[in-house]
């Protein structure tokens, strides 16, 4: 009887090593998973880029002054851009990637239309909102190549529990939202909020 068992343990053994050298071979000959591959953008698809963010921070700059004028007049001004702005560039890489900064630059151009013709520096800010709310993807999915910029959050933006995201090129919370001229808080808002996130050169 000792001698069967032991003759089950060798051959337990055995088998056990020879399907460990066999596993190995198979994971060792198995081809890695490549990453995916990103191109890098030429000078004049990143020089429109802070064309466009240089525009968008236009915008925010007068909303935080509460510049119903101006801000109109900049919204304007990068719904023209965008209807301009040529990113066949990005066909360099997946047609996912071209057609969803394709979709977001269409939203984008229909946010900044649209607060190029309100009246109330509210419904602006509504539009900014949208406007920041495609932004923000969008220059994720191109694979944004810039300096770093910071994703803020107001909680409190259009009331109680209605926040309201935006864009800027500091850690600094200076807020559109509330601005230095709010009908109820006056300026006393104005560095209200928190980065949610950085958009970092990928």
């Amino acid at each position: 009887m000792k001698k069967v068992v032991i003759l089950f343990a060798i051959l337990a053994a055995f088998f056990a090593v020879y399907w460990f050298q066999i596993r190995e071979k198979t994971i060792i000959n198995e081809p890695r998973q490549q990453a995916l591959k990103v191109n890098r953008h030429d000078a004049a698809f990143n020089g429109n880029i802070d064309s466009l963010l240089q525009n968008y921070f236009e915008i925010k700059a007068f909303l935080v002054d509460a510049d119903s004028v101006n801000a109109k007049l900049a919204a304007t001004k990068l719904a023209v851009f965008l209807s301009r702005l040529n990113i066949d560039e990005l066909k360099k890489d997946t047609a996912a990637i071209f057609e969803s900064a394709t979709m977001f630059v269409n939203d984008i151009k229909t946010n900044a239309a649209s607060m190029g013709s309100q009246q109330s520096i509210t419904e602006m800010r509504q539009d900014f909102k949208g406007i920041s709310e495609n932004l923000y993807p969008f220059l994720k999915t191109i694979h944004y190549e810039g300096n770093i910029l910071y994703w803020q959050n107001c909680p409190m933006a259009f009331g109680e529990d209605k926040g309201a995201n935006w864009i800027s090129s500091s850690e600094e919370i200076i807020n559109p939202y509330m601005g230095k001229h709010h009908p109820e808080y006056k300026g006393t808002m104005l560095h209200c909020g928190e980065v949610k996130d950085s958009i970092k050169a990928q």
